[in-house]
């Protein structure tokens, strides 16, 4: 009982709220922007799932597969956005992305050249989680 006051108090000192109100950290933010309807996003995901659209908190969290694919794709961008990785768009750009993470941040757009193989599964992962989770048609 001692250990867990200690823990406690240990929590209220470091989250204003309170042992109640600790959060989980997040994994990573994206941004998404562009010239069709839909293309604003802003994707907040938590490692436990839990995820923000547009500022609002989704009403349901993502499966445990879907955990384990943010979880890859956050550790698979910590050497790009620990570089501030920013890549310039071809002609013909429809959506543009920026991420941030504990890392760094990473900028891209959707036909940049020369993309590392997580930028891709991260558009992905965007697309699925707008239109799953957030309802989103894009």
């Amino acid at each position: 009982m001692r250990g867990a006051l200690a823990l406690c108090a240990l929590a209220a000192t470091l989250v204003p709220a309170g042992c109640s109100g600790v959060t989980a950290a997040d994994l990573f933010v994206v941004s998404r922007s562009g010239a069709t309807p839909g293309a604003k996003l802003m994707l907040l995901v938590n490692e436990e799932g839990g995820v923000s659209c547009n500022g609002r908190q989704a009403r349901q969290k993502l499966e445990d597969a879907q955990i384990v694919k943010a979880r890859e794709i956050q550790e698979e961008l910590l050497k790009p956005s620990s570089a501030h990785l920013s890549l310039p768009a071809k002609a013909g750009s429809t959506l543009t992305y920026h991420v941030r993470d504990e890392s760094g941040t990473v900028s891209f757009s959707d036909n940049s050249a020369e993309q590392p193989l997580v930028l891709h599964k991260l558009q992905l992962f965007v697309l699925q989680t707008a239109q799953q989770i957030c309802h989103l048609s894009e």
